[in-house]
């Protein structure tokens, strides 16, 4: 009797692993590379080429005052030996001036362009995730991922969301 009861529990606990597996082939999970979405997504490229044009007047404007640093820099070390004393410190305070603000502006540039990127990032995630959304709705997904320590090509659907939003 001991037998059968220890057979019984084995076919059953059997038959628990089997179902298990069975419903583990169903689940049907995905992978997005958010990395790629943010470099070759049309709304991705769309944000990089606005923020160039929204931020080419300002760099325009650090490569002026650089370049008018370069001159002074040139003068003084050009005609340094010839000037006059108080023609030569007022060059070379004038490069350092020149100097501070070229460091103020490319500061104040990186700080803003960072922030303008970030706010450009949320915006194109919404819209990705909207995308991954719709996706996972209409293929049935169970599950799908945007980060991960190892996934097959098999799950990778960044491809998918990358042609979808070419629509948008």
């Amino acid at each position: 009797m001991r037998i059968l009861i220890y057979i019984a529990a084995i076919l059953s606990l059997g038959l628990v692993n089997f179902t298990s597996l069975a419903n583990a082939q169903e689940l049907k999970i995905g992978f997005v590379n958010t990395d790629r979405v943010f470099k070759e997504a049309a709304p991705a490229m769309r944000s990089q080429k606005k923020l160039q044009e929204e931020f080419a007047p300002r760099d325009q404007e650090i490569k002026s005052v650089n370049a008018k640093a370069q001159e002074v820099k040139s003068k003084l070390e050009k005609d340094g030996l010839t000037m006059t004393e108080s023609g030569k410190r007022a060059l070379e305070s004038e490069l350092a001036r020149l100097s501070r603000e070229i460091q103020r502006l490319q500061r104040e540039f990186r700080e803003e362009l960072n922030l303008r990127k970030q706010e450009e990032l949320k915006v194109i995630l919404q819209i990705a995730n909207d995308e991954i959304d719709k996706i996972a709705k209409e293929e049935l997904y169970d599950l799908i991922l945007q980060e991960a320590v190892y996934r097959s090509d098999r799950v990778d659907i960044t491809d998918k969301v990358i042609e979808a939003l070419k629509d948008d």
